[in-house]
């Protein structure tokens, strides 16, 4: 089995991958393995053209390739909520959870991430035309991990802020280059911004109605990960050393240890009605699809 990432050396998708390097996977009889296909939108049309088995992505990405949620199905979630966060440049002194500290900025982020961060401008009352989202230099060819990418380039002000996964923010803030303006799962931003879109696991419906059993091993192995990293966070360090550079392997085990509370494989029905009026907000759906039509319909999720 073939699991598609986005983005690799980033705690985003951290307990999909720690699901095959702890074993989860393989002691439920699964053989997987993670491959990096960068941007989401392309992890997605690889799982709609049968190259990969499974994506761990944000969960509305998968429009890319399944108009209307047409052939896709979540199984589980990663985390709970948008996992995103905003870092401008630290010599901008921009305020904590100030979305208006963006205006007239140039703020980077990856295709289909991007369209958190501008629903979240729309909602905080900011004229999308005020502020200048577009991709980071340098991040266009296969093998990008997005968050370094963008924490090298508000380093060298090629950038005046990013938005991107908790390891890129960190290396950047660590460094004195960034600051720290949203963190959506902790309480910044305008109201509903946690449910624009979740970390999940999705197969084709297909794989879901077809191999149920396999599907309820994938999200067994998810939960016990998710369980492993809760309990002792050290153990995303030794995942770590052997999946990420040595610099990033050393942070990881803290990011675990802050996104812990957020492992839960569950998607509720709230984190669904969200997603849909924020996939319609940005023209991606139209009306509101059913929890069934989306989250896979044959997974014990008590």
């Amino acid at each position: 089995m073939t699991i598609a990432v986005p983005d690799l050396i980033s705690n985003s998708y951290f307990p999909a991958i720690a699901a095959v390097e702890l074993g989860c996977l393989r002691d439920e009889g699964i053989d997987a393995t993670v491959e990096l296909l960068f941007p989401v939108d392309a992890a997605y049309r690889a799982l709609a053209a049968g190259a990969v088995d499974v994506v761990a992505g944000s969960a509305h990405s998968a429009l890319a390739a399944f108009p209307g949620w047409r052939g896709v199905r979540l199984l589980a979630a990663q985390g709970q909520g948008m996992y995103w966060l905003l870092v401008m440049r630290s010599e901008l002194h921009p305020a904590r959870n100030d979305v208006a500290a963006a205006r007239g900025r140039r703020i980077g982020a990856a295709p289909w991430v991007d369209l958190g961060l501008q629903q979240l401008v729309v909602d905080a009352g900011i004229r999308l035309d005020e502020v200048d989202i577009a991709p980071v230099p340098g991040t266009a060819s296969v093998g990008t991990n997005f968050g370094l990418a963008a924490a090298r380039a508000l380093a060298d002000g090629s950038i005046d802020g990013f938005w991107a996964n908790g390891l890129g923010a960190e290396v950047a803030i660590r460094s004195g280059a960034g600051s720290l303006v949203l963190d959506v799962r902790r309480g910044d931003g305008p109201a509903g911004c946690f449910d624009y879109t979740f970390a999940s696991l999705a197969v084709t419906d297909s794989f879901a109605a077809q191999d149920p059993a396999r599907a309820q091993a994938i999200v067994r192995a998810l939960r016990r990960a998710q369980a492993m990293l809760a309990a002792d966070p050290e153990r995303a360090a030794a995942v770590g050393e052997r999946v990420f550079p040595p610099e990033q392997a050393a942070l990881i085990a803290g990011l675990v240890r802050r996104d812990a509370p957020f492992y839960d494989a569950r998607i509720p029905e709230r984190a669904i009605r969200g997603m849909n009026r924020f996939a319609r907000e940005r023209g991606l759906i139209d009306g509101e699809p059913a929890y069934e039509q989306i989250v896979a319909g044959n997974i014990d999720r008590s």
